[in-house]
């Protein structure tokens, strides 16, 4: 069936597409219900995302395939694990997860780096029928408190170190630092012992995580309700708190295993690699589920697009693992063309095998998406969808035959979402103008099911602006084809790298610095990671400045936030535009800093502070 035909038998009846969709997933109850208002998709069936990921292709006779290739150039380690070999560690690491008083509905909290090891507790905690949290390993002390202090996790799983190109990053510190900040703290903590780097255990709290899987212990995965969660994800809020977004299994499982299939054209058997982290919903959906629901082989690959060793390192895994679909940020894509522009490397190594590149986790700029797709003769498509959908929202089908792209376009509607472009008044523009970016409730499968420990949070931040529709927080338009056009944030979340990250985050620890009276930070433009956050701050009156502030404030900012924020620049002014009510137009002063137009604030005090922002920008100190 054509894209065309695929999209009107999903509009004709919702219900009965996902339903027939969920036949694909191995299930303990099918569901013979599709959508109930209240309790989501598939209130009737009974599931375990392990137990479709794992042991329904071992006991169909393919444990001898490879379910991961872990390849590591930062620790020169490569393993080729297979589906038998996943399938016993994770039933060994559940079942010293069920000694410890893990079960249906536990919570377990995992801050890991790239290694097999997060697989195995992330697949053993949803085996159990218990919900993992899986913070990404960049994150500070004070960040990973915040995650602690929201989900109360049962157990703790990590691990003795993350390692860089130039550098190991200590985890245990880390973790013991956040459980002294956090209110809520785990009772045990376990801890995958690293090569790289051995540490000395709290007997009254730590385990090993190598022991518990030696021990070798089984246990059988337990039906879930469709509808229970799976896990909960952290995204950055405009506040600074983070947003707990929940995903619950059935439906989860059912939209993973129909896009593998039908957007990214991706057969049992075949090596898809997501080169992304298992911190992001990237990795959550297409490192962990989506290619394991799938039967194929996942790439973990713990390294760099450029520096592990060079710019060729994403065309080597691609040659080595016969890599047939392949899906990474714009972002990667950047830096190998900084480092390589004449896409030298490409030459090196035989990729034939690729058959398709997708690039997601923020806008791809025309001048990106040209560069790579005449170096690697394949089709590349550009994606959009977010923590909160799970799964692409926007794209091209290659499975389905239907590989059309516009450049700039993030795609068009993916069966399930109904997309509109509303103005303020909730009117729908015509096409080519700029508005909202919505999509019509209720959400497909796959989609959050609410947020974590936040009753009524979800219907305010995405439900309210617009009845019956949930709100993106992205602006855009749409062209006559119905291709959409995603062209930033309406709100106040940067997107640095495909990470997205809160500038009420970064602004609360900017504040707190003694010569600060007030800040505010946005996200620039920046040609390699897509934006990064700059800072304006009004000091105070008797601030003793110094010429070592700036690197006060960014020093702070690491250690806080951590270093994925890429926080650099400072800039200081003698007042901030706002709004009558107080709050700071970061929308202006990004318009200033990129040097893009925008409606002049009618206020003369905002007059005055723009032209103060300007001069900030404009002077060479800092």
């Amino acid at each position: 069936m054509s894209y065309t035909d695929v999209f009107e038998t999903w509009s004709a009846d919702p219900e009965g597409f996902w339903l027939r969709a969920a036949q694909d997933v191995s299930w303990f109850t099918p569901p013979r219900q599709g959508y109930e208002a209240g309790k989501g998709w598939f209130p009737d069936g009974k599931v375990n995302a392990c137990h479709a990921a794992l042991d329904t292709h071992v006991e169909a006779g393919f444990g001898d395939q490879v379910a991961i290739y872990y390849d590591s150039p930062v620790t020169g380690t490569k393993r080729a694990i297979t589906y038998a070999e996943l399938l016993r560690d994770t039933s060994a690491f559940a079942a010293g997860l069920k000694d410890l008083g893990v079960g249906q509905s536990s919570r377990v909290l995992i801050y890991m780096p790239m290694i097999p090891e997060a697989l195995v507790a992330m697949l053993a905690t949803a085996r159990l029928g218990g919900v993992h949290s899986v913070v990404f390993g960049g994150f500070a002390a004070r960040e990973l408190a915040k995650r602690i202090d929201d989900f109360s996790p049962d157990v703790l799983v990590t691990a003795s170190c993350g390692i860089e190109p130039n550098r190991k990053i200590p985890y245990l510190p880390l973790v013991d630092e956040a459980i002294a900040m956090s209110a809520h703290p785990p009772a045990r903590v376990i801890i995958k012992q690293r090569p790289e780097q051995s540490v000395g255990f709290k007997p009254e709290r730590d385990l090993d995580f190598d022991e518990i899987v030696a021990r070798g212990g089984t246990v059988p995965c337990t039906p879930c309700p469709a509808t229970d969660p799976l896990y909960v994800l952290y995204t950055s809020g405009t506040t600074g708190t983070p947003k707990g977004v929940v995903r619950d299994i059935g439906s989860y499982l059912t939209a993973l295993k129909w896009s593998m299939v039908n957007i990214y054209d991706s057969k049992p058997g075949e090596t898809y690699w997501a080169a992304s982290d298992i911190g992001w919903v990237v990795g959550h959906s297409y490192i962990v589920y989506g290619p394991l629901v799938n039967r194929c082989a996942t790439v973990l690959y713990e390294g760099k697009p450029v520096g592990t060793p060079d710019a060729g390192a994403m065309w080597r895994v691609i040659e080595e693992y016969n890599v047939t679909i392949a899906f990474t940020a714009p972002t990667a894509i950047r830096a190998i063309k900084r480092e390589d522009p004449s896409a030298s490397h490409v030459g090196k190594y035989n990729i034939n095998r690729l058959r398709y590149l997708f690039l997601a986790g923020e806008r791809a700029d025309p001048d990106t998406v040209e560069w790579v797709s005449d170096a690697l003769k394949v089709p590349v498509i550009d994606h959009w969808w977010q923590t909160e959908l799970g799964w692409p929202a926007l794209s091209a089908f290659p499975g389905l035959g239907d590989t059309h792209v516009h450049i700039g376009a993030a795609g068009r509607s993916v069966p399930g979402y109904a997309f509109d472009i509303l103005d303020e008044d909730g009117h729908s523009v015509p096409r080519g103008e700029s508005g909202a970016i919505v999509i019509r409730m209720p959400l497909p499968p796959g989609a959050m099911t609410g947020l974590w420990n936040s009753p009524g949070r979800f219907e305010e931040q995405y439900l309210s602006h617009f009845p019956g529709y949930y709100l993106t927080g992205d602006a855009g338009f749409m062209d006559d084809d119905g291709f959409i056009f995603v062209m930033g944030r309406t709100d106040d979340v940067m997107n640095v790298a495909g990470h997205r990250l809160s500038t009420g985050a970064i602004e609360e620890v900017i504040a707190a610095h003694p010569a600060v009276a007030e800040c505010a930070v946005v996200g620039a433009a920046d040609a390699l990671k897509g934006q990064v956050p700059v800072a304006f701050v009004v000091l105070k009156a008797d601030a003793t400045v110094t010429e070592a502030l700036e690197q006060e404030l960014i020093a702070s900012v690491r250690q806080e936030v951590g270093a994925v924020a890429s926080f650099k620049r400072v800039y200081r002014s003698t007042s901030l535009p706002k709004t009558r009510s107080g709050k700071i137009l970061r929308k202006t002063i990004r318009s200033l800093v990129d040097d893009k137009p925008f409606d002049m604030p009618a206020t003369i005090d905002n007059a005055d502070a723009i032209d103060a922002v300007r001069e900030a920008i404009g002077s060479s100190s800092s």
